[in-house]
């Protein structure tokens, strides 16, 4: 993705800034402590574009998940699709919802950074990764385990 300048990103709640928060919006965005760990451990992973938080004085930054693999693993995960009764045919067989979502962990390779295909809501990270993020205490991150 290619923007000019940095997007802007208002503030909907206040309190204290979180190191990583999706915006009300399901977009990830991280404070540049957390964005130097990512790239750094995860460089072909993601792609991290400017951005300017309103009242904040720090840099923060959009991250984005560039590999998306499909990995969700349907006999573990409760996994609902769309149906043709539902009234949308371009989603019939497509993810409706996808609850305790686990991942086939042979599908992912060497990906520390990713989105499940066909379930782009859920942003996938490494072990590794979680642990770098959990030792920068980020706040607002939490982790839920994909994996058996």
């Amino acid at each position: 993705m290619h923007l000019e300048g940095h997007l802007r990103i208002p503030i909907e709640r206040v309190g204290r800034p979180l190191d990583y928060s999706e915006a009300g919006l399901m977009v990830p965005v991280v404070h540049v402590k957390t964005a130097t760990a990512l790239t750094e451990l995860a460089p072909s992973d993601v792609q991290i574009i400017p951005a300017d938080v309103e009242g904040q004085p720090d840099q923060y930054l959009v991250l984005v998940a560039t590999r998306v693999i499909r990995c969700i693993d349907e006999s573990a995960s409760k996994v609902q699709l769309w149906k043709p009764e539902d009234g949308l045919p371009d989603m019939v067989g497509k993810y409706y919802a996808v609850d305790d979502l686990h991942i086939d962990t042979t599908q992912v390779g060497n990906a520390k950074v990713f989105r499940p295909e066909g379930w782009e809501v859920a942003l996938i990270v490494s072990q590794d990764i979680k642990e770098a993020l959990e030792a920068l205490i980020t706040t607002g991150a939490n982790f839920e385990a994909v994996t058996s």
